[in-house]
């Protein structure tokens, strides 16, 4: 295949045709970190595409697991990876292109065994997925510290994200795929992604529709926060590096510091960062895009309010029980006492009373994680379906079925479980795993249902006929369970509530 660049030959695996690790951008390394992504450097010859490429830099012990321990990582990570059926077609395939989540801080587009094999083969489309910048490397905001000397741009994880979908623009159609019918989904951090680009004013045109799973829609901040995380990472990784010299703080100190560093050490100060977050600054994610005014110009909920969003048309939605996986190691999310006064603080007396009378026993653990799940994930979904439904066609979901040993557990639909279900993971080790006690064929036969509706939207832009769309008027909502059905405005009682709240700085 000729793409940008040069040359690549892949390899047919499982009865698919299989690119691997295909460059995107020039490597982001020496002057180029903490630049945005640059055109590809040209190779000579024809260049081995059967095995994926380096994962970004990550924390292999961190809060989030990403990527095994046998992967090569390096911060040369910018490559896309391209699964097409065997057979030819005689017109253009549709494509989906998947952005994974991670907390901006872990994952790859390796993490997952097999996946989107069974969406191209089910689906008979292409399935592409990407490596982007991940932690300090890729979402932390230094421009305070740029100087003409050592430049350094914002968003630089979702400047990746949009020069990945700018390749598959310019070269998925020698794959076999259709440029103009390019569908974007992602779940967490990936589907934050999703609802971010499509506010994103260079990325128009670049997807044809988009499918945000679980999104924390909120999570950007404007460079009033990000300019003090900047500052308070620079110290951090001054520590780490045992480097003295940083305590001014200069644009210049700084700079040199962030690109003298070795990624290692970028990768341990971020994981300190983020393990101090959810304390020091409680509902809020200091790995994240930047409103900065330029490349990111609002708010993306702003944008989705006025109608300056992409109009394409969505699907989104989240899990029952979002916030129940967040705990121990994962615990990131306003879950806590102090973190939940915190929260409380941000809002008015009345709204605050409201709200609590609707998690009763609040700060215990269950109410507690439904809180600080509702707060991160639901409610900002709600307010995205209903602001865009104004401009484009938008379909909810909530994702309610667990396996029985998911409900013993206490964990029930929870973030990322409908992961299994869209990549037909059920049948797979874990998949069958958690159905050991019982609702394993009640899973697949959902899960069916599930892909089915995803990739006959990915297709044609429709879904079953039985699920409607969502508007701010009847806010018809498909609960995905063991027998999908319709509810209209569920959970009401919250979505008022919090909607008199101030959910966010």
């Amino acid at each position: 295949m000729d793409v940008t660049g040069g040359v690549v030959q892949g390899a047919v695996r499982h009865g698919l045709r299989m690119w691997r690790g295909i460059p995107f951008a020039a490597p982001p390394v020496g002057e180029l970190r903490f630049r945005k992504p640059f055109p590809v450097v040209p190779w000579q010859g024809v260049r081995d595409a059967s095995e994926f490429g380096d994962v970004p830099m990550q924390d292999r012990k961190g809060q989030f697991v990403g990527v095994d321990g046998t992967s090569s990582m390096s911060e040369d990570c910018l490559t896309v990876n391209v699964i097409a059926p065997l057979a030819p077609s005689a017109t253009p395939r549709p494509v989906m292109v998947w952005i994974y989540g991670g907390a901006y801080s872990a994952g790859s587009g390796r993490q997952m065994n097999l996946q989107g094999e069974g969406l191209a083969r089910d689906g008979d489309l292409i399935f592409v997925n990407f490596n982007y910048r991940l932690g300090a490397l890729g979402y932390l905001d230094f421009t305070r510290f740029s100087t003409p000397g050592r430049p350094i741009e914002s968003n630089l994880g979702l400047r990746d994200q949009a020069a990945a979908l700018e390749w598959v623009r310019d070269n998925i159609a020698v794959f076999g795929g259709d440029p103009d019918n390019v569908t974007l989904f992602g779940e967490s951090a990936g589907g934050n992604a999703v609802t971010t680009l499509m506010t994103v004013p260079s990325a128009r045109g670049l997807f044809a529709r988009a499918i945000a799973q679980s999104p924390p829609a909120d999570a950007v901040y404007d460079k009033q926060l990000t300019t003090v995380w900047a500052q308070d990472f620079v110290e951090l990784l001054s520590s780490v590096v045992d480097d003295s010299s940083t305590e001014s703080t200069s644009p210049e100190d700084a700079a040199e510091l962030l690109f003298s560093a070795a990624a290692e050490e970028l990768v341990l100060a971020t994981t300190v960062m983020q393990r101090r977050m959810p304390d020091s600054e409680p509902g809020t994610i200091a790995l994240c895009p930047v409103i900065d005014g330029d490349y990111l110009p609002e708010r993306p909920i702003d944008a989705f309010d006025n109608g300056r969003a992409h109009p394409v048309p969505l699907i989104i939605g989240t899990n029952d029980r979002e916030g129940s996986l967040f705990t121990g190691r994962l615990d990131i999310l306003a879950s806590t006492p102090p973190r939940i006064r915190a929260i409380f603080a941000k809002t008015k007396k009345k709204a605050r009373k409201r709200l609590k009378l609707l998690y009763p026993g609040l700060p215990a653990k269950r109410p507690a994680a439904d809180f600080a799940g509702d707060y991160s994930f639901w409610y900002p979904s709600i307010r995205v379906a209903e602001r865009h439904a104004d401009f484009a066609p938008v379909h909810m979901y909530r994702f309610d079925l667990a396996p029985r040993l998911l409900r013993w557990i206490g964990l029930d639909a929870t973030h990322g479980i409908e992961l299994f279900a869209v990549f037909d993971r059920a049948s797979g080790l874990l998949g069958r795993g958690i159905g050991v006690f019982g609702g394993y064929r009640a899973f697949a036969r959902t899960g069916e249902r599930m892909r089915a509706n995803w990739l006959r939207f990915a297709h044609n832009g429709t879904v079953d006929p039985a699920w409607p769309l969502y508007t701010a008027r009847k806010r018809n909502t498909l609960i995905i369970d063991d027998a999908d059905r319709v509810e209209s405005d569920p959970r009401k009682e919250k979505r008022l509530a919090w909607q008199e709240f101030v959910p966010h700085v």
